[in-house]
């Protein structure tokens, strides 16, 4: 073999590895900017569902006061329509304010990753809570879950890029347990925060009460 054969096959061989560590410090910046971009956006949906949450929020109370004057006036018919109407709001507001605390979430976990750089070990569950969270929101709001998949696949691409840095792959579904943890967290707290906004109606019997110590 030639002297200039073998440097050039010496070049071959040193040259993975140095690409693979060349690609490591040029993804750093793009993998920076993605996660940034994918911040904002996530605070764009977030401010989204918190304005849905505010408009459920108010109609539930205009549906509620007319629910119990309908039962004060012992029109059973109507008072029926609006908690009929009032339950199906209730469902919508759930999975909006159940989505907006775990997008809160998220982006928590990525502003921790922006400042401390845990990329592989703190992006999987990520993406896949905003994977979840893209399923349960797109038919209560079809542009939120649009923008939410799209997010997706920007932070699905960055755990695969990490991997392919790292030379450790990264397995999407092994996350499943945790991001289930964050989506299952923020479904305690949205429960806990419909029962403050959002009261029960009065029954019957309560309606029977209050009409026996109003002067007459």
């Amino acid at each position: 073999m030639s002297y200039k054969s073998m440097k050039n096959w010496d070049r071959e061989q040193r040259e993975p590895l140095l690409s693979k560590v060349t690609d490591r410090i040029h993804h750093q910046e793009p993998l920076k900017e993605k996660i940034s971009q994918c911040v904002y956006k996530l605070k764009v949906q977030q401010n989204r569902l918190e304005g849905a949450n505010l408009k459920t929020q108010q109609h539930d109370k205009s549906l509620f006061d007319k629910c119990v004057q309908a039962q004060m006036a012992k029109d059973t018919m109507r008072s029926a329509m609006y908690a009929n109407e009032i339950a199906e709001i209730r469902k919508i507001a759930k999975v909006t304010l159940r989505s907006e605390l775990a997008l809160e979430q998220v982006v928590l976990r990525l502003e921790t990753i922006q400042e401390f750089g845990d990329v592989a070990a703190m992006m999987g569950p990520v993406a896949g809570v905003v994977h979840q969270i893209k399923n349960q929101i797109a038919g209560v709001i079809p542009q939120v879950g649009y923008e939410l998949g799209e997010i997706s696949d920007t932070l699905n691409s960055v755990v695969m890029e990490v991997g392919e840095a790292t030379g450790q792959g990264y397995d999407l579904e092994a996350s499943g347990p945790e991001a289930s943890k964050i989506i299952s967290e923020a479904n305690t707290i949205a429960e806990t925060r419909m029962r403050e906004k959002f009261p029960e109606l009065p029954s019957q019997t309560a309606i029977a009460e209050h009409e026996t110590v109003i002067p007459r």
